[in-house]
């Protein structure tokens, strides 16, 4: 409905200018006509009538096939009318009849209702009705049909293209958003069998393998998540509350790793904030995996009035210009979906800067406006 309502407008008001033409037209000449009372009635029977249907074409829901016939029965009638109420001189002359261009509105509606056919259609019997009622087929009756078939069918033509490519594009942005959340979704699990995976780890390495509980309710976790993911089931519901981000990422925290942040709160929407502490998560568990046991990372977030940052940095050994792109097409998704892709859907952005020997910086950034 984008693309037809200011179609549909406009020609509701060409239909009040057209009236108002006709009238004017039918004033200047009506002591020219052999039953200038019938044109009178007639005129002001199509002036209740456009007022009182005015609203409807101003929507293509409430006008409905029984507004335009109607609407066609009104022009029709006018067609054939003006034949009879007018002089044989002044037809054979070239007077125009009653309703003149107000014929045009009907016909553009029924080419905004059903295409370039239904607008073909209309035309056509308002032609019919013309070269019958009123001067029988003369120069100046076929060039007035020509131009409405013309019109009507153009209209009707771009009509029927503007609602295709707007369904296309809708079905478009449909796919996208659905894309955009199974990959959302797939960074979730991504990360949740890092955490599984890990604490099968350290449960490994204890005497007796305790912890089993927890392993036992994180695989149950993940288990529902991948069902959820491969058969396009509801996905979880995001917060809207406000959240604060310094709270989600304390848990960070630890011998190795010093988080620092404002002494004030950083608001931010509760589902934005979750993506943003599970990127930094990301980038904390990339360093405990690839920067050595020894190496420290510092995690700092800055509250400005546009944006929220967050650096993660260490001191390890870094890695070389094209590591990421070999990382990504072995299969290794942790940058390019579970960093990178959680800040371009939050409309943000990812860097990593590094150079060997001189460890890892990642800084994340997401505006407050649009996030």
């Amino acid at each position: 409905m984008s693309v037809e309502l200011p179609l549909w407008r406009a020609i509701s008001y060409f239909r009040m200018l057209a009236l108002a033409y006709a009238v004017v037209r039918y004033f200047d000449s009506y002591l020219d006509f052999r039953h200038p009372v019938s044109g009178w009635i007639y005129l002001g029977a199509l002036t209740l009538w456009t007022l009182a249907s005015t609203r409807a074409f101003a929507n293509p829901l409430r006008c409905t096939w029984a507004v335009l016939g109607f609407d066609l029965a009104m022009t029709l009638t006018g067609v054939v009318m003006s034949g009879f109420i007018d002089t044989p001189a002044r037809i054979h002359a070239g007077a125009l009849t009653l309703p003149t261009i107000w014929a045009c509105g009907t016909v553009l509606g029924f080419a905004c209702k059903g295409g370039w056919k239904a607008a073909a259609f209309a035309a056509t019997l308002i032609g019919i009705a013309n070269i019958a009622g009123h001067g029988g087929v003369s120069p100046d009756n076929l060039h007035n049909i020509v131009l409405l078939l013309m019109a009507g069918c153009a209209i009707g033509y771009v009509i029927e293209l503007a609602r295709a490519s707007e369904a296309v594009l809708t079905r478009a942005l449909q796919v996208e958003a659905a894309t955009r959340e199974r990959e959302r979704l797939s960074r979730d699990i991504h990360d949740g069998v890092l955490q599984v995976l890990a604490m099968v780890q350290r449960q490994g390495a204890e005497p007796g393998g305790g912890g089993l509980v927890d392993l036992g309710r994180l695989a149950g976790e993940q288990e529902r998540a991948l069902r959820t993911l491969m058969t396009g089931g509801p996905l979880p519901a995001q917060a809207a509350e406000l959240q604060d981000l310094r709270q989600l990422l304390t848990p960070y925290a630890d011998d190795r790793i010093t988080v620092s942040a404002p002494a004030t709160a950083v608001l931010l929407a509760g589902a934005v904030a979750a993506e943003l502490a599970a990127a930094v998560g990301a980038a904390v568990d990339n360093v405990r995996k690839h920067a050595g046991p020894a190496a420290r990372a510092w995690i700092l977030v800055e509250d400005e009035p546009e944006a929220v940052t967050v650096s993660v940095r260490d001191d390890g050994p870094g890695f070389g210009t094209g590591r990421l792109g070999e990382a990504e097409r072995a299969g290794r998704l942790g940058v390019s979906q579970s960093i990178r892709g959680r800040l371009l859907d939050l409309g943000g952005s990812a860097e990593l800067y590094s150079t060997p020997g001189e460890g890892v910086e990642v800084e994340l950034r997401v505006p407050r406006k649009g996030s």
